[in-house]
């Protein structure tokens, strides 16, 4: 059998084979693009799973203590015609203060020269008229029950050739205080930690990590007058409180 086809149905069995053609590749993509959705989906999952999920807090704890120490910063000076006796004048002011801080139980290990310092000294007319010496002690007394009555024992030893250039009190020894407030912050910490948990409805789970910065208190230097403490009796020494804190930043896990 013949089959004659004219221009007018060789276009729409073109149009037809066209169709088809367009559908096939269409429907090939949709199901590609599925397909994809379905695979990326896993690896998000399994990443997520595998990421650490916690909580991150921070903790503050604060113990107050008592001073312990005080820490005395005295000098003496003099002042001669020339330089050995002007050094000589000072060393034995210096000595006497020495002697007087180490009788009254200040031990050699808390005692340190500090500083020395000769300059000349001219008239008006720029000659040369004497020379000037003034040596520095630091001194640290460990008891501050006695630490009035040895501070005024060691300014009536220098005589009129002793200043006394600032006072501090300080805690010696924070080891203990520093405990006492790491263990306040931790408190604090896992206190907050179990109220973000509950909040979240999950389990707290164990600490992860830790980090602190601890800050412990600078002495407090008070300016002093030699003149003002030659007195027959003790300086009055009031210690105060400082106080030593402990800040921790704890990273819990969920259970």
């Amino acid at each position: 059998m013949t089959i004659t086809l004219n221009g007018r149905k060789l276009a729409f069995l073109a149009l037809v084979a066209l169709g088809i053609l367009a559908a096939y590749v269409l429907g090939t993509s949709r199901s590609s693009v599925a397909h994809a959705e379905v695979t990326t989906s896993v690896p998000a999952a399994a990443s997520s799973g595998s990421s650490t999920e916690g909580i991150t807090v921070t903790g503050t704890g604060k113990v107050t203590g008592t001073p312990d120490t005080l820490r005395i910063s005295l000098a003496v000076s003099a002042t001669a015609k020339n330089i050995d006796e002007a050094l000589a004048s000072a060393n034995a002011s210096m000595r006497k203060v020495q002697k007087s801080l180490s009788d009254n139980g200040v031990d050699a290990k808390d005692l340190q020269t500090s500083n020395l310092s000769i300059s000349p000294h001219y008239t008006n007319k720029g000659a040369p008229d004497g020379y000037d010496v003034s040596e520095n002690l630091s001194a640290t007394i460990h008891d501050l029950t006695k630490a009035g009555a040895v501070l005024s024992a060691a300014v009536d030893a220098g005589g009129n050739a002793v200043r006394v250039d600032s006072v501090s009190v300080a805690l010696d020894d924070t080891s203990g205080l520093v405990g006492g407030a790491r263990t306040s912050a931790m408190d604090d910490a896992k206190t907050k930690a179990s109220q973000y948990a509950e909040a979240a409805d999950r389990s707290l789970g164990a600490v992860v990590s830790i980090t602190e910065v601890v800050t412990t208190p600078y002495p407090v230097y008070a300016q002093a007058s030699g003149l003002a403490l030659r007195a027959s009796s003790p300086v009055p020494i009031q210690a105060g409180s400082q106080d030593v804190s402990v800040q921790v930043t704890v990273v819990y896990a969920f259970a």
